[in-house]
């Protein structure tokens, strides 16, 4: 805990040391989308296992307060992106560390030229979407809905602790200068895969973003018979589980998903590794928890995500997710063949705003 509030209060008292604040800057970013990721890949999962709490789930996103928090998500993958993309760099050329105040000032510069462009594109879909009055989730439900991956986060940090507290007990460190080396050979493993998995990751996860988030967006998940992104697949229904069936129909989009969930968990939660564990040193408790957090993480995440990409959706599926949208008294496009499957929705749900 100490070493974290040096951070902080060093980081505040230096003036000027741009070095300083791109680290921070990484970090901050980092976690910001491991968080998301731990989200995006439990709701999406919940298409193909729990059709009902996808539609509820993407309603959420699209809900006023959600979608400031995607902009701030967008801007902080660029950055972290761009920023990766500089350390890579310059840790194959280790000379040209001299210039990295110059870099990054670049990274900073590439990534507002970036993002003006992308949020002009994402706020027109927006303004697009709120001109048409739609009905929408009520923000405090929204909020309170996002409490079980908190007590999931929270329990999964309980467990870690009690595991390494007992493990604690009855692993000794046995030879010191061995177990040394075991960690130099595996932290330099570790630290060959976060650069090159960065390199893998940036065109993917700049692919995804132009997709999900430029191109098409949040707000088109569920427009009724709009073409879904990347295909020739229209969307009849209007629903997001359609979206995601359409999508996952094609093998090129399934290998595209599992590539960017194997490579993005693996390289977000050992950067997670990495910051917890720095902050732990002093405490042999708290550092093996922060290990088995993210080792816990990783694989909860991966599993899921594997589990949904490798499953399918069927008709009924997508009947429950008409009925979920019906439910949560959200629009149905007079176009949508969720008529066809459930018949006329209602007008009002105790969920929508007032």
């Amino acid at each position: 805990m100490s070493s974290l509030v040096t951070t902080l209060t060093e980081t505040l008292r230096y003036r000027g040391a741009i070095g300083q604040w791109s680290w921070v800057l990484h970090r901050l970013t980092g976690l910001g989308v491991v968080f998301f990721l731990i989200l995006h890949v439990v709701d999406t999962s919940w298409s193909v296992f729990y059709p009902a709490l996808y539609e509820e789930a993407i309603a959420i996103y699209q809900t006023p307060l959600f979608t400031i928090g995607e902009f701030f998500l967008v801007a902080a993958v660029v950055y972290h992106a761009y920023n990766g993309l500089r350390i890579a760099v310059m840790d194959y050329k280790p000379e040209w560390w001299r210039h990295q105040a110059k870099a990054a000032y670049i990274v900073l510069g590439l990534t507002a030229l970036t993002l003006i462009p992308t949020f002009v594109l994402m706020f027109s879909h927006v303004l697009d979407y709120h001109a048409e009055d739609p009905s929408m989730i009520n923000q405090i439900d929204a909020l309170v809905k996002q409490l079980p991956f908190v007590i999931g986060i929270a329990a999964a940090i309980v467990a870690a602790v009690l595991f390494s507290g007992i493990t604690g007990l009855f692993v000794r460190d046995g030879d010191k200068t061995s177990g040394r080396n075991m960690a130099s050979k595996s932290e330099r493993f570790w630290w060959s895969y976060m650069r090159i998995s960065g390199l893998l990751i940036v065109p993917l996860v700049f692919g995804h973003l132009a997709m999900m988030h430029i191109i098409q967006g949040v707000f088109e998940i569920t427009a009724a018979n709009h073409t879904v992104v990347g295909t020739s697949i229209v969307n009849e229904t209007g629903t997001a589980v359609e979206f995601v069936q359409a999508r996952w129909s094609l093998l090129g989009w399934k290998i595209y998903d599992i590539g960017l969930l194997a490579l993005v968990t693996v390289h977000g939660f050992n950067g997670l590794r990495y910051v917890l564990t720095d902050y732990t040193m002093e405490n042999g408790i708290a550092r093996r928890a922060s290990v088995y957090v993210t080792v816990i993480g990783a694989v909860v995440l991966l599993v899921m995500g594997s589990a949904a990409l490798l499953g399918s959706i069927d008709q009924e599926a997508i009947v429950r997710a008409c009925e979920a949208r019906q439910e949560l008294g959200l629009d149905i496009s007079a176009e949508s063949t969720c008529f066809d499957l459930i018949g006329e929705p209602v007008e009002e749900a105790n969920l929508l705003n007032p």
